[in-house]
């Protein structure tokens, strides 16, 4: 992990800072940028999430999936965390937060929009900053990558009715023409145009290896892009969000009770899950942090796109930034520590 990735919190808190500041000494600005939209898209937020989103696909090679049925066991247990447990647990945890035990210290009105906001983070597996965490824990590449391909070609077809189902049984009114040109913006464009960007460079860069020194030039470039753009991006959402935030700073503290008792809880299921299966540690690390990890950069995309930069969802998602890296450097350290324990069973 690069110095300026290993202290996104840091920058995270600053833009959030510089937001509020900017969001009160110049609110023409931000108006002006609010306005700029078509067909009810904000044109600044959508290259901004295009920027951030593009170059982390980049690093996808969806041939990987020939090679899930390699680490199937591991697999099994990141699809169940991802898709049955991770969206329908925070939906709970939510509910139960959000909108019953801190609702008296919330902003009026604001508990659907927040748990809307925590729904959609938890609804988006991790894509691109997985492969850091695996790394950090030694976890066995040809698996992360497998799985990463295969959420993101199930983010596809499943985040859309996913989404909807428990917005609505969180009695949030899904607007479904939305979600669905998010779901096409957001998801399924990007990969299209990253896959057929990778593809090109692939090729241009001949055989030997050419290719790949090629992709790694490109990502390496484009890296700082995607980061500075998710920056940029914090500092729209908190300068609208400004007023609310300085009226209760409470606000993104109580919002990331949910978010943490989550990741912990997932990361530790997940990992509990592939002892018990007998899945190797070298394998068992990742799906951990798969688990747990969310593709913040979506989310943060789909509440912009669902519910607008004023809402909610929006500063509800931006919490998930901010505690992402030093929440995830935790469960890194937390997986490497107990190789001793988990490899006892298999030694038993």
């Amino acid at each position: 992990m690069g110095t300026f990735e290993r202290y996104l919190s840091l920058w995270v808190a600053l833009c959030i800072v510089a937001g509020i500041a900017l969001g009160q000494i110049v609110p023409g600005l931000f108006a002006a940028i609010a306005a700029a939209q078509l067909a009810q898209v904000n044109l600044v937020v959508a290259v901004l999430i295009w920027l951030m989103i593009v170059p982390m696909l980049l690093k996808i090679d969806f041939a990987a999936l020939g090679t899930v049925r390699q680490h199937w066991k591991g697999v099994g247990v990141t699809l169940f965390i991802n898709w049955a447990v991770k969206p329908f647990s925070m939906a709970a945890l939510g509910t139960l937060f959000i909108g019953w035990l801190f609702a008296p210290w919330l902003p009026a009105g604001q508990g659907p929009s927040y748990i809307a906001g925590l729904i959609l983070l938890a609804a988006a597996p991790c894509t691109a900053m997985v492969f850091v965490w695996s790394n950090l824990c030694d976890g066995e590449p040809t698996f992360t990558l497998s799985q990463v391909a295969l959420n993101d070609v199930i983010m596809m077809f499943l985040f859309a009715p996913l989404v909807g189902l428990l917005l609505g049984v969180a009695a949030v009114q899904v607007p479904w023409a939305t979600l669905l040109l998010s779901v096409m913006l957001y998801i399924v464009v990007p990969v299209i145009v990253a896959q057929v960007l990778r593809r090109a460079v692939l090729a241009r860069g001949g055989l030997k290896g050419g290719g790949e020194a090629a992709l790694a030039r490109l990502l390496a470039a484009l890296g700082p892009v995607s980061l500075v753009s998710l920056l940029t991006m914090l500092v729209l959402l908190f300068g609208f969000q400004g007023q609310a935030i300085l009226a209760q700073p409470l606000v993104i503290a109580l919002l990331a009770v949910p978010i943490l008792i989550q990741v912990y809880g997932n990361a530790a299921l997940a990992y509990w899950l592939s002892r018990r299966m007998g899945v190797a540690w070298c394998v068992a690390a990742p799906a951990a942090l798969i688990g747990a990890s969310n593709f913040f950069e979506l989310a943060v995309a789909a509440a912009i796109g669902l519910f607008g930069l004023k809402s909610g969802a929006a500063l509800a998602t931006v919490v998930g930034v901010l505690v992402e890296v030093p929440v995830m450097l935790s469960i890194v350290g937390a997986v490497k520590a107990t190789r001793g324990w988990y490899e006892a069973r298999a030694a038993a």
